[in-house]
């Protein structure tokens, strides 16, 4: 393989953007205290962390030789524009965040924040869910993103309403049966 041919395919590489949750248009990336923290914390691990011992072993790689063969240097060129373009990512996910933490709220419908407890009517289950920002979605602890179908149908409901909501499913109904605005750990 020449050169010219792995340099092009790495430039190819960098114009790519980093592939996460979208947030829409216009809207504010909202994050829940907890969620922010992770992402300060992965931030700050590449950039004090790995991007420091990856230039190291690059930079050791580069003063072997012949660097079209050199794996060791190849490689962790590649890994070092992953992690840069994760690095903007975060900066920009970052500078964007609004941050609201649930604890705080005291409200008597769904918000970002809300614990909510549903019961699909059609088959009598209930279900607890609460709406986190799109960086922040778990579907094994039922966070899920403000941006989500379900979280969307039941913004502003109240406990008690009932909802139609269309699923993979199809149309469910659904009751708000509590709301609780609680510290996320």
């Amino acid at each position: 393989m020449s050169k010219a041919f792995v340099r092009e395919e790495d430039s190819q590489e960098d114009d790519l953007e980093e592939e996460g949750p979208k947030i829409p248009l216009g809207s504010k990336n909202y994050i829940t205290p907890n969620g922010f923290k992770k992402l300060k914390d992965e931030f700050s691990a590449l950039m004090n962390e790995e991007r420091p011992a990856l230039t190291k072993t690059i930079a050791w790689a580069a003063g072997n030789g012949d660097r079209s063969e050199n794996a060791d240097y190849i490689y962790g060129k590649r890994r070092l524009r992953e992690i840069d373009r994760r690095i903007r990512f975060l900066t920009k996910r970052i500078e964007s965040a609004e941050v609201i933490d649930p604890a705080t709220l005291n409200l008597d419908e769904v918000r970002f924040g809300a614990t909510v407890t549903l019961m699909d009517l059609d088959d009598e289950t209930e279900k607890t869910y609460t709406i986190v920002g799109v960086d922040e979605i778990n579907m094994s602890k039922n966070h899920i993103s403000w941006t989500s179908p379900l979280a969307t149908a039941i913004l502003k409901a109240q406990e008690g309403d009932v909802i139609n909501f269309r699923s993979p499913k199809g149309l469910r109904e659904l009751e708000v049966l509590k709301i609780v605005y609680q510290s996320l750990a």
